[in-house]
Parts: C-alpha cells; sequence; structure tokens
C-alpha cells in the first residue's frame, strides 16, 4: 500500500539497501522478507553453513520456484492458445520453461550480475542463473503471494523478455534431428508405435516409444503415428531418466549435448 514510500527508503538506507535495489531493479517491487530473496540468490556451490552443520542455499527454492514457474505459465498458453491441444501446450510449455530459456531470462533482467556462487566457469553451461531466477520466483510466491507473482511472471518478464512467436517458430521436427544424430555417432534408432488401446475408438490416440541402442528414451502420444513420434523424439531432450549403468550416463550426456545444439 504504502510501497511508493517505502522504496526510496529502503533502496538508499539500512545494512540491506544493495539487495533491496537489486530486487526493485529486476522485478519493479520491494519486498517484505529480504531474507527470501538473499537466500535465493546463493548457489549451491557457496553455501552457508549453520551452526548446527547443516547448509543453507537457493536449492529449496528453486524446487519451489520451480513449480510455480510450470503452474504460471500452463494457466498463461492455456489463455493464449484457447484452440489448441494438450500435446501443443505441453511442448510450447517445455520449451519456454526449459534451463536454456531461464538462463537467458535470468542474464536479462540481470540476475547473473547478483548470484553468489563458487562454481567453477564451466558449470554457468549448468544453468545456475536459472536456477536462481526460479529460486527467485520461489521467494516471491512465498513473499507476495501467487496472484502477484502470476501477474509479475506474465506481463513484466514473459511480456517484455518473451517472444511468443520466436518460441513457436523454433525447431519442431525433433525426430529428424534425433536419426540424423544417431547416424552421426553410430547408434541404432527405433520407434516402436502403435494405438493406445485404453483410448476411446471415436479419438484414435498412438503411443511410441524411441530407443536408442535398445534402451527405452523416450515416450510420445498423439492423434496421429507422425505426432507421437515427435513428442517422443521431443521428449528425449527433456528426459529425466535415472542413470543405471555405464551407458544411461553416456547416453544422457550425448542427449544434453543434442538439447543444447537445438538452442544454438
Amino acid at each position: 500500500m504504502f510501497d511508493f514510500l517505502l522504496r526510496p527508503i529502503r533502496r538508499r538506507y539500512g545494512s540491506d539497501k544493495a539487495f533491496y535495489a537489486a530486487v526493485d531493479d529486476m522485478f519493479g517491487f520491494i519486498p517484505n522478507n529480504i531474507e527470501l530473496y538473499k537466500l535465493a540468490l546463493i548457489h549451491k556451490s557457496a553455501s552457508v553453513e549453520l551452526e548446527d552443520g547443516s547448509h543453507v542455499n537457493n536449492e529449496r527454492l528453486e524446487f519451489l520456484g520451480d513449480a510455480v514457474i510450470e503452474s504460471i505459465t500452463s494457466d498463461y498458453l492455456f489463455i493464449e492458445f484457447p484452440d489448441r491441444d494438450e500435446g501443443f501446450m505441453t511442448q510450447l510449455r517445455s520449451k519456454i520453461v526449459s534451463r536454456q530459456s531461464l538462463n537467458a531470462i535470468a542474464s536479462k533482467i540481470g540476475l547473473d550480475k547478483h548470484v553468489i556462487s563458487h562454481a567453477a566457469g564451466n558449470l554457468v553451461q549448468k544453468h545456475i542463473y536459472g536456477d536462481a531466477f526460479e529460486a527467485m520466483m520461489g521467494a516471491i510466491y512465498l513473499d507476495q503471494g501467487y496472484d502477484f507473482a502470476n501477474r509479475l511472471l506474465i506481463n513484466r518478464i514473459y511480456g517484455r523478455y518473451l517472444s511468443l512467436d520466436e518460441v513457436l517458430q523454433s525447431e519442431t521436427d525433433f525426430k529428424s534431428r534425433l536419426i540424423e544424430w544417431c547416424q552421426k555417432n553410430h547408434y541404432t534408432i527405433e520407434f516402436r508405435t502403435g494405438h493406445d488401446s485404453s483410448a476411446q475408438s471415436a479419438h484414435p490416440t498412438f503411443v511410441s516409444t524411441v530407443y536408442v541402442d535398445g534402451m527405452p528414451v523416450g515416450h510420445g502420444t498423439g492423434d496421429s503415428k507422425k505426432v507421437a513420434e515427435q513428442n517422443a523424439a521431443f521428449s528425449v531432450s527433456q528426459s529425466t531418466v535415472a542413470i543405471n549403468d555405464e551407458t544411461s550416463a553416456r547416453l544422457l550426456d550425448k542427449f544434453d549435448k543434442l538439447q543444447q545444439q537445438r538452442h544454438s
């Protein structure tokens, strides 16, 4: 209510003035609980050790912020695309909330200048700035509430820094890219696709699983064989398959590189 009075005071005075100014510059408001935002900026490599021996960093806020961003983005796409199906919105949401996308947004708003990290330079490729952005959204949710976070993410962040046209025009032929990559790296690839027997006959649904070197690495569904296989190929780059052996680890490492190529 009195934010216009508190903003100049908190930005200019007190031990936390730098943190208040940083949040105000990036997100356009003055926090109530500044400690949440200070915590959101601490990468696990710079964890603070407490008296009981435990370590505090932004991972818990990152977990919460991830869910908040996905929920708000789902709501956003549901309104923006009233005539599109679940598969379309799922793929578009995956692109928007991907680590690459959030990392880019974090850099655009200047968050990368405030993250506290002792990580080596190559860890930037692990998207620590995008992770910090998720943590900040978790802090905003706890401090200001869901409705505020919703308006801020859609109007201020997506409205200024996200182009839906560019996202929609980005590569969609994931199957061809995956086949090309497998051939180049001498892996076998197979799509096993068939009707979903549990689906209603009036609305046929296809289910596809993609196998690389005999290992199932992606799944997808669609109202046609082509769509199901594209969705299966797309899911590979979004995969969180558990690493059970050396082969799985090697393949997942390759899939990470494939995902980076898509966004380069």
